[in-house]
């Protein structure tokens, strides 16, 4: 089906969720309500496993930190 759709082989049900999940928390979606929808309970596996650092997360972070320092003069 993923060659039929001209879609990567290595795409999986399983990567999909992980995409999922960091796209959560990119939208700021928190991580009770992820770990809620993951049905975890141990927000370790849910930050160890699902939880990926994306570009934008990259980004946001660095614009806080910018933030912080111009506040801080």
């Amino acid at each position: 089906m993923l060659k039929f759709a001209d879609l990567n082989s290595e795409l999986t049900p399983q990567s999909l969720r992980h995409t999922r999940t960091s796209l959560l928390a990119e939208a700021g979606v928190s991580l009770e309500q992820i770990m809620d929808r993951r049905g975890h309970s141990d927000d370790q596996i849910t930050k160890d496993v699902y939880l990926h650092v994306t570009q934008e997360i990259k980004k946001e972070a660095s614009q806080k930190f910018s933030e912080l320092m111009r506040s801080l003069r």
